[in-house]
Parts: structure tokens; C-alpha cells; sequence
């Protein structure tokens, strides 16, 4: 029988976050977004684990509709809510899945506390070590990173965009739903991102302070690394790719119980295009195979 998805509201350290749980009996499998995302980017996902297994997606601080902070978005916080959620909700050993940004986060969150963590899936992220991007500096992170201006797009004209690129390949109410969670309409109908700007870049800052590479050895968990792989890939994508390769390859050397399962032909947004080999995947780990 279907298990539907149950909206919550969990106090953890001064916030309230937004998530969304698919509670039946099963191992816990806890689900963590990247960066300007939300916890509808799962529910294709989720939905294919929770007869199974005890699933939670939350929306991470500032993001979706969880409260902003008035205390930073450091990988300590992010750690710290993530342990709150876990605790609040009586999770036992839960799987962790961190997509992009929020790979880095279940890593951190596993290399400080193995004990807690019954396996962790890093898709496309958890590799992210924007200080080893050969000649960068913050200064240009910043700003080739700085999130577009969309402020001036109705929503309806965001998404007519958004069906005109890659999502087109795959969209879905799930496609739709997450695009609407991560933008809010403006007074003037014009959209407004959830995570604001200023939020974003320091993210991307933290994001520039840590340094995987250190975590690895400290994940004693199994590890699934699921990157995503495109041949097609033009411009600022293509030019990336020989250094997404080398960050992977490090990473599955350095975890002690890491496996790498390429997404051929997928974008960025794996969940999203790929929700049922992913689950598949995470079932692996989840189930201890």
C-alpha cells in the first residue's frame, strides 16, 4: 500500500524546519537538499523507499519553509540541526542522503558523530571542495557561483524558462513542486527566491572553508558516492568535468567503505531525473547490501 507523505513542523535549536515524512516500519533513511533547493526535490524518490523503510526530507535551514536563521549557515549548524531532527524524531541510526550541498553536510555529520549513522549516500556532492579548484580564489568563487537574478521572471515566466533546459528531458509535478517550494511570489508578482541571496553566498562560503578530503578517512560508514556524468556537456560544464573526475576518484580512494556508481547521461539534479535508480541505490545502502 502507498505510503503518503505527511507534512511536519520540528523545533530544533531556535528554528522551526519544514519536513516531510513517509513513516512506516523500516530502517530510518534521512533525505538532505543542496543548496537552494527543498525537500520536495525527494518526494519522487522518497516515495519509492517508504514501504520499506521510515523516510524523512527535511528542508534545511532557510531554505524551502523552514525559518531563516539568525546564526549562519556554518557546517556546525547545518550539523547541529540535522542531529537536533534526528534526536527529535527518534531516528535510530538512519541512513543519510545528501544531494550536492547537502552531500557535504551528511558527510560532515558523519565524520563527526559514525556512531550515529547507519550508511550515507553522497549524491552528486560530498566531493564538493571548492578550495581545490585549480587557480580559484573565494573572489571568484563568489561571483561565478553567486546565484542568477530571477526577480524579474512572474512564475509563470520562470518556468516556462526552466521547461526550455535540461528539465524539459524530465519534467514532473515532483520537477514543478520543488521549483514553486524554492521561490516565493513578490508583492509586485514577481518571484522571490526562499533563500536569500546573501544566505546563499555564505553558504557557498562554508562551502569554501571545508575540506572533504579531511572528512574521508573519518567516515568509517559504508559509503555510496553517486555522481552525476554527461558527455554532452558545453562551456563552464565541460571545462569542469576532468576536475569532477579527479575529486571523485579521490573521494572513492579516501572513504574506507566507499563504492562509486556513475549517473550516466544525468544532470546535476539526480533525484529528479533518476528517482528510481536512485532509490535503488540507496536501498543498497540502507539495507546493508
Amino acid at each position: 500500500m502507498r505510503v503518503e507523505a505527511r507534512e511536519r513542523r520540528i523545533a530544533v535549536n531556535g528554528l522551526t524546519l519544514r519536513v516531510r515524512e513517509w513513516q512506516s516500519d523500516g530502517s530510518a533513511i534521512v533525505l538532505a537538499h543542496g543548496l537552494a533547493s527543498n525537500s520536495r526535490i525527494w518526494d519522487d524518490v522518497a516515495s519509492r523507499l517508504a514501504d520499506r523503510h521510515h523516510v524523512v526530507a527535511l528542508d534545511q535551514r532557510g531554505h524551502g519553509l523552514s525559518d531563516r536563521p539568525t546564526d549562519g549557515f556554518t557546517f556546525d549548524r547545518m550539523v547541529g540541526d540535522l542531529a537536533a531532527l534526528i534526536e527529535t524524531l527518534g531516528l535510530d541510526r538512519p541512513t543519510l542522503v545528501g544531494h550536492s550541498w547537502g552531500g557535504n553536510v551528511v558527510l560532515a555529520f558523519a565524520a563527526a558523530y559514525p556512531e550515529r549513522v547507519r550508511g550515507l549516500v553522497l549524491v552528486d556532492g560530498g566531493f564538493i571542495e571548492l578550495s581545490a579548484l585549480p587557480g580559484r580564489t573565494w573572489d571568484q568563487v563568489r561571483v561565478d557561483m553567486a546565484p542568477p537574478d530571477l526577480t524579474h521572471l512572474t512564475f509563470d515566466e520562470f518556468l516556462e524558462r526552466a521547461r526550455g533546459g535540461d528539465a524539459s528531458q524530465y519534467w514532473s509535478p515532483t520537477v514543478e513542486a520543488t521549483y514553486r517550494t524554492s521561490f516565493k511570489d513578490g508583492p509586485d508578482g514577481r518571484i522571490r527566491p526562499s533563500l536569500q541571496r546573501e544566505d546563499h553566498l555564505e553558504i557557498l562560503h562554508a562551502l569554501w572553508e571545508q575540506r572533504p578530503s579531511e572528512l574521508f578517512p573519518k567516515v568509517t560508514v559504508q559509503t555510496l558516492l553517486v555522481p552525476a556524468r554527461r558527455p554532452d556537456a558545453t562551456g563552464r560544464a565541460a571545462e569542469m568535468a576532468p576536475v569532477r573526475e579527479r575529486l571523485v576518484a579521490n573521494a572513492a580512494a579516501a572513504l574506507p567503505n566507499g563504492r562509486l556508481l556513475w549517473m550516466e547521461h544525468t544532470v546535476h539534479d539526480i533525484p529528479l531525473q533518476r528517482p528510481a535508480e536512485l532509490a535503488e541505490a540507496i536501498e543498497s545502502i540502507a539495507s546493508g547490501q
